[in-house]
């Protein structure tokens, strides 16, 4: 071999590692974000009565961004123990800190006084 070719297979070599590497990094991710729905989807199990969860499934279909929110916040209400004795949430009570999640997300009009 001259050593063009043997330029252009090692060129080769390092370009196939490189793929494979970037490869293994994206099932690598793949399986991350699994173990991280798996648990977040544990926990509304338990945050969350029947009904609740799917109020919020109905969420995700039409505002999945809001649905995030809202899940998020169930998560660390729930593990900052704000939650206590209400768990799991019934629909109702699920509806009521859906208001108020939404009372507060809301954003504020405000005037300019022109002098």
């Amino acid at each position: 071999m001259s050593n063009e070719d043997e330029e252009l297979e090692r060129i080769k070599r390092e370009k196939l590692a490189q793929i494979q590497q970037q490869a293994a990094q994206g099932e690598l991710a793949k399986q991350q974000q699994k173990e991280l729905e798996l648990k977040k989807y544990n926990l509304m199990r338990q945050i969350l009565s029947q009904e609740g969860r799917q109020r919020l499934e109905n969420i995700k279909l039409v505002k999945p961004e809001f649905a995030q929110m809202i899940e998020l916040q169930l998560i660390q209400l729930f593990q900052a123990g704000r939650l206590k004795g209400q768990i799991p949430l019934s629909d109702e009570q699920f509806k009521k800190l859906l208001e108020q999640l939404t009372q507060s997300s809301k954003k504020r009009d405000f005037k300019i006084k022109h002098f």
